[in-house]
C-alpha cells in the first residue's frame, strides 16, 4: 500500500467528489477509514470477515450508485450514512440465512434507511451527551462509574482500588455517583 492512503479518514465531500471523479485513492481510504466500523457490527452479530467484506463492499456499491446517479444529498454524516445501509444489509441477510428457523425474521426492521439514519444520529448525540455529563463528573466518580460499567470491575476491585473498608461502601458511593451523572445528563439535554 501506497503512503498516500494513510492520510486521516476522508472528508464527506473528499469521498463524493472522488466517487464523482473516478478516484480510486478514495476508495481505499473509504475503506481504511470504515471497514473496521462495519466488520465489527458484522462479526459482533453472528457473521464473519468475509460477510463483512460483502456487506461493505455492496454498501459503497449503493454509495456508489447513488452519488452517480446525481441526486444524492448526505443528510447525515457519512460514517452514519455507511454504518446504517450495511446494518440494513447485513439484518436482510441475517434473515435470509436463517429463514427456515423464523429465529431472526423479528430481528428484522422494517425503517426506511432515512428513519435508520435519524434513530442512529439521536444514539450518537446521546452518547456525546453522556460522555461531556462523564468528564462534568469528576473524579473519583468518573473512574468507579467506567470501572464498573465499561471495564466490567467488581465491586470488591473498585473497593480496593479506591481504598474503601468494604464493598457495599464502594456500592453507597457508585449509587451517588449514578444519582450525580443522571443530573448532570440530563441538564445536557435541555
Amino acid at each position: 500500500m501506497s503512503r498516500e492512503i494513510k492520510r486521516s479518514v476522508p472528508t464527506d465531500s473528499e469521498v463524493i467528489l472522488g466517487i464523482l471523479n473516478g478516484s480510486k485513492d478514495i476508495l481505499e481510504r473509504l475503506y481504511k477509514a470504515y471497514f473496521p466500523m462495519v466488520l465489527q457490527l458484522v462479526v459482533m452479530n453472528n457473521g464473519t470477515e468475509d460477510e463483512a467484506k460483502d456487506v461493505f463492499q455492496e454498501t459503497v456499491i449503493v454509495l456508489y450508485n447513488k452519488v452517480q446517479s446525481g441526486g444524492f444529498e448526505l443528510s447525515s454524516k457519512l460514517k452514519t450514512f455507511i454504518y446504517s445501509v450495511s446494518r440494513r444489509l447485513w439484518l436482510k441477510r441475517l434473515t435470509y440465512k436463517s429463514r427456515n428457523s423464523g429465529s431472526l425474521q423479528d430481528f428484522e426492521e422494517t425503517l426506511p434507511v432515512e428513519q435508520d439514519i435519524e434513530q442512529h444520529e439521536e444514539k450518537d448525540r446521546l452518547f456525546r451527551q453522556m460522555e461531556t455529563a462523564l468528564v462534568h463528573l469528576g473524579e473519583p466518580c468518573k473512574t468507579i462509574i467506567e470501572d464498573f460499567y465499561i471495564n466490567n470491575k467488581s465491586m470488591q476491585e473498585i473497593c480496593e482500588k479506591f481504598g474503601y473498608t468494604n464493598a457495599d461502601n464502594a456500592k453507597n458511593q457508585k449509587y451517588k455517583c449514578l444519582q450525580r451523572l443522571k443530573k448532570l445528563f440530563f441538564m445536557e439535554t435541555r
